[in-house]
C-alpha cells in the first residue's frame, strides 16, 4: 500500500509553500483563505474565479501571487467591446512582404488575470475558457500551445450589477474553485491603511520567491498525496448526492426540492486533487476526510443550480453544498 510522499517531499514542499504565502502574506492583508486558494488551484493545474464586491482585494492578491513567482504575467481588463482576437491574438498582413504574420495575444502567458471577466460578452468569455480547457489557442490556419505552468485567475463582480454578464453554467464550470471575497475585519482593515501608509508605492515589484520548475515540483510532489479507497468514495458519493439528493437518509426530500441540477464530474476530479493540494499545504502525507470537507464549498457551490423555489426561499448554493456536507456520511 502506497504509505504517503516522503520526509525530503514534505520538507521541499513546505519550504516551497511557505516562501510564497509568505510572499503574498506581505502584500495581501488577511484573505489567508483567499491566499490558499489560490496556490491550490495552481498546484492543481487548475483554474480560480474570485467573487466580490470592487475594493476588496482580488486583483492585488491574484498580482501578489504572479509578482512572487518569476513567470511571465498578464492582466487582461474586460470590458463590454472586448473582441476574442484581444485575449487570443490574429493574423496581421505584411503587404511589404506579401504574407501574414500572427500576433499573439495576452493569453499567451503563465499567469493571466482576467479582470472583471462578466463585463464581456459571451463570445470573448468563451475565447478565454476554450484556452483555459484546451491549452492552446488556434489562430489563422496554425495552433499555438500556451505556455506552462498556465493559470488563469478571473475576478467577477457578483451578477447583480449593473453591467454584468452572468457566466454560462458550462463555462463556469471550468473554474476548479469559485471563491467568494468578503469583507476584512475593521483590525484586518486597519493593518492595510497602515500598510499603505508604510509602502513607497502599492505597485513596488515584490521579490522573487520560486520559478515556474518549484511550481511544477509542487504539482508533482500533490499527486504522491496517497488517498484511501474509502475517501474516494466519500468524494464520489457527496459529488453524486447532488444529483440524487432523493436518496439521501433523513433529508433527501428536502434537498430533491433545492437542487434543479447536481454537480458535474468535473466535481469529482477537482475535489480529488483540491484535498490532495490542501494535504500537501497542511504537510500531511495522506487525505483525510476534512480535507475534502475544507475544500467542498469552493469546488462545489458554482457547480449546483439550485431550484427556482429555493431560489425565491432566499437558498443560496453554499447554503446547499453545507447541507449535503452535513447529510453524507463520512468515513
Amino acid at each position: 500500500m502506497n504509505s504517503g510522499v516522503s520526509a525530503e517531499v514534505l520538507a521541499e514542499s513546505s519550504r516551497i509553500i511557505s516562501a510564497v504565502l509568505n510572499a503574498t502574506a506581505k502584500r495581501v492583508i488577511g484573505q489567508e483563505t483567499l491566499r490558499r486558494r489560490l496556490l491550490i488551484a495552481l498546484i492543481c493545474d487548475g483554474h480560480i474565479l474570485l467573487e466580490g464586491v470592487p475594493g476588496l482585494g482580488k486583483t492585488l492578491a491574484v498580482k501578489a501571487l504572479a509578482d512572487c513567482i518569476d513567470a511571465s504575467f498578464r492582466r487582461i481588463q474586460f470590458t463590454p467591446d472586448l473582441l476574442p482576437a484581444d485575449l487570443i491574438g490574429t493574423e496581421v498582413y505584411r503587404p511589404q512582404e506579401g504574407r501574414f504574420e500572427v500576433r499573439k495575444g495576452p493569453v499567451f502567458a503563465n499567469f493571466v488575470l482576467a479582470d472583471e471577466i462578466n463585463r464581456a460578452p459571451a463570445k470573448v468569455q468563451s475565447a478565454l475558457l476554450e484556452t483555459m480547457q484546451e491549452h492552446q489557442v488556434t489562430i489563422g490556419q496554425e495552433t499555438f500551445h500556451v505556455p506552462e505552468p498556465f493559470f488563469v485567475m478571473a475576478t467577477q463582480n457578483p451578477i447583480e450589477q449593473e453591467g454584468t454578464y452572468p457566466l454560462p453554467e458550462a463555462q463556469v464550470d471550468r473554474f476548479m474553485l469559485k471563491v467568494r471575497v468578503d469583507y476584512p475585519t475593521p483590525a484586518e482593515e486597519l493593518q492595510v491603511i497602515e500598510l499603505v501608509d508604510r509602502l513607497p508605492s502599492t505597485n513596488a515589484p515584490a521579490a522573487r520567491v520560486c520559478g515556474t520548475k518549484e511550481i511544477l515540483a509542487l504539482r508533482s510532489f500533490a499527486k504522491e498525496i496517497y488517498v484511501d479507497e474509502k475517501v474516494r468514495h466519500y468524494i464520489v458519493d457527496l459529488v453524486d448526492s447532488s444529483r440524487h439528493p432523493e436518496r439521501i437518509k433523513g433529508r433527501g426530500a428536502e434537498l430533491k426540492r433545492l437542487i434543479e441540477l447536481g454537480a458535474s464530474p468535473r466535481a469529482s476530479l477537482s475535489l480529488f486533487a483540491g484535498a490532495r493540494a490542501e494535504a500537501l499545504l497542511n504537510q500531511q502525507q495522506y487525505v483525510s476526510p476534512q480535507n475534502v470537507k475544507d475544500i467542498a464549498l469552493d469546488v462545489l457551490r458554482h457547480r449546483i443550480t439550485l431550484t427556482f423555489e429555493a431560489e425565491a426561499q432566499g437558498y443560496r448554493p453554499d447554503d446547499v453544498v453545507k447541507m449535503l456536507l452535513e447529510s453524507v456520511e463520512v468515513p
